[in-house]
């Protein structure tokens, strides 16, 4: 049985358990409570949790701000309540502001349930002529009912019946203060009170049967009785009973939860320890490990972001007034560090034109960044994927001098190092330019470090970015893979700057086409396919990239060349490039016009469509 199963198993039984409860006292029978006092259940009711049929007239309860239980009496006296005895029929409340007899002026129970009984329950009469409370200066008296909560040392309150004879008390320099109620006598000390209620009479009729009071659902009673919910024994037991049945289910996931929970603790510090021993064997090659306050100093508290991807986000940062860098704070997508340090081992020991310069990091406790020389032009997708003015910036020229950069810094990967180096993402959004527009290969994440004598390398799994991907990734049938999958991104990326959009993009018209196939057929048939760019060199510059790219996206390895030939063929004139075997020989021109042609592998991948307009030019 899964976990999943497991816990859904269990999560059911407990759901059918407490509906079982509930069963017991379903509705407004279920007692209900404030985070402070006693249970509340019926004649009384939660305002703005229960319903109104869920209480009677009168007997409104609401829970404080901060959990107290209050109830209000008229007019508009809110006290505290301690206990409801739901046999006698009594409640217990006490001022929280702890001066009872100042608000007692304002308290009239005329229109309420609730009649004044004393503390031993015994029913006392509010009909009497109350009390008058004095304020006396000098010192204490000897008078009945002192009142301590409005006494201060300048002057004493005192509350004297009126029924008392005035001639018989000594109220010398006192004056009347207010007059309150015929109440009991320890309200004024004390500030407690006690009531009780007649109506319903649920005390002699449910509670004292074993059974409670409910809301009845007939119109001619008042209330009904009913079972009362489970005790806290009688919950015991049914918990033991239904623990019976689940608990071996329970104490299954718990050992398992546990088991994944310590073997992921270990796994954790073993990978940390990895990823120290990694940096403490690095520290000859000298890039600065920074700590990470230093790294949010530097990035003035992330306040620049410069982008944002799945590998984490990239910010602006100065280490001086005059040196920029670009800080990138990876996510916890991959949390044994494997990214992080194929980053900091391989880019950290290149030094090369065209591979960007890593210039510290910072791996303190799971926070992983990485710090890079800051290339003020971003990445090349932004000038030949966006608007045509930013495109107009990057001449014919130029992007062959950034074609070749790149196709150097991915030279000097795969044979200037001391091992080969594979970067397996090589695309537009990974090629950095600086101010004079110079390329440098970012990004080393995904790289495989092997030896250089070694032809191929075991993978076991696809790795890249989809339409970038060489058919050997996705499928050993096309051969081993290599270096030469390198090649094939590069192929791509190369056909990307002579059409200007991406290779994934759809063009949502009538016509589709695969754009690398529209591209070959056309040449090949010896269309007019540059007539939109002038004649002379710019338009043998960009055959020339064509050719290049269509060499190196071959759809076997083997045919495909190295990046040193291909370094070649761009410093050379182009006069002696010729077009490569075709790498779609399932389909032809009639096809790629009429529709979206059948790829030579059966593989499920985005394909790279665009449209043709009257002329032939790409649209």
């Amino acid at each position: 049985m899964s976990a999943f199963s497991i816990f859904f198993f269990i999560v059911l039984v407990l759901h059918l358990f407490s509906a079982l409860l509930r069963a017991e006292a379903d509705g407004c029978n279920m007692p209900q409570r404030c985070r402070r006092g006693p249970s509340i259940r019926f004649p009384f009711r939660i305002k703005d949790k229960q319903s109104q049929n869920c209480g009677y007239p009168g007997f409104d309860i609401y829970c404080s701000n901060n959990g107290d239980t209050m109830l209000d009496l008229p007019t508009s006296i809110s006290l505290t309540v301690k206990k409801i005895d739901y046999t006698s029929q009594r409640i217990d409340l006490f001022d929280p502001q702890k001066c009872l007899a100042q608000k007692l002026q304002d308290l009239n129970l005329s229109s309420s349930p609730f009649k004044f009984v004393d503390n031993n329950n015994n029913n006392y009469n509010n009909g009497g002529d109350g009390y008058t409370i004095f304020n006396c200066s000098n010192s204490i008296r000897d008078l009945l009912y002192h009142v301590p909560c409005l006494s201060d040392s300048r002057y004493q309150f005192y509350a004297v019946p009126n029924s008392s004879y005035m001639d018989s008390v000594s109220l010398t320099n006192c004056t009347s203060y207010h007059n309150v109620p015929s109440v009991p006598s320890d309200v004024f000390a004390k500030n407690n009170v006690y009531l009780n209620w007649s109506e319903p009479a649920c005390g002699v009729n449910c509670e004292n049967s074993r059974t409670m009071c409910a809301p009845s659902n007939i119109s001619t009673a008042k209330f009904m009785c009913v079972r009362k919910p489970p005790s806290d024994k009688e919950k015991k037991k049914n918990f033991k009973i239904a623990g019976a049945t689940i608990g071996s289910f329970i104490l299954f996931t718990t050992l398992t939860a546990l088991i994944l929970v310590i073997f992921k603790i270990i796994k954790d510090r073993e990978n940390r320890k990895k990823v120290e021993g990694f940096l403490e064997d690095y520290r000859a090659l000298k890039p600065t490990r920074f700590c990470y306050s230093d790294i949010r100093k530097i990035t003035n508290q992330f306040s620049e972001k410069l982008g944002e991807g799945g590998y984490g986000v990239v910010y602006k940062g100065k280490l001086s007034t005059e040196i920029s860098v670009a800080v990138k704070v990876l996510n916890n997508s991959k949390e044994n560090g494997e990214e992080f340090v194929n980053e900091v081992k391989t880019i950290g020991r290149i030094h090369h034109v065209n591979v960007v310069r890593l210039v510290g990091f910072c791996a303190e406790g799971f926070r992983r960044v990485l710090v890079y020389e800051f290339l003020p032009n971003e990445s090349l997708e932004k000038f030949i994927f966006q608007s045509e003015s930013k495109r107009a910036s990057l001449s014919w020229e130029k992007l062959l001098e950034i074609a070749l950069g790149i196709a150097k810094g991915v030279e000097y990967l795969h044979q200037g190092c001391d091992q080969q180096i594979l970067h397996f993402d090589i695309k537009p959004h990974n090629i950095l330019l600086d101010q004079n527009f110079s390329p440098k290969v970012c990004d080393f994440g995904l790289a495989k470090l092997c030896s250089k004598e070694q032809s191929a390398v075991t993978m076991t799994a696809a790795r890249g970015t989809m339409g970038y991907i060489a058919p050997e990734l996705l499928s050993r049938t096309f051969g081993r893979v290599s270096y030469k999958s390198d090649v094939y991104s590069f192929g791509m990326l190369l056909l990307e700057m002579v059409g200007g959009r991406k290779n994934v993009d759809l063009d949502i018209n009538n016509s589709k086409v695969y754009f690398p196939q529209w591209i070959y057929n056309h040449l090949n048939l010896g269309d007019e396919f540059w007539v939109h760019i002038e004649e002379g060199e710019e338009g043998n510059i960009a055959r020339k990239l064509t050719i290049v790219g269509l060499h190196c996206i071959q759809w076997y390895p083997a045919d495909r060349p190295s990046m040193k030939e291909v370094v070649q063929m761009l410093e050379g004139d182009g006069t002696d490039l010729v077009m490569p075997p075709n790498p779609f020989p399932t389909t032809n021109a009639t096809h790629l016009v009429a529709g979206i042609p059948q790829a030579p592998f059966q593989i499920e991948l985005p394909l790279i469509l665009e449209s043709e307009s009257e002329n032939g030019a790409i649209a």
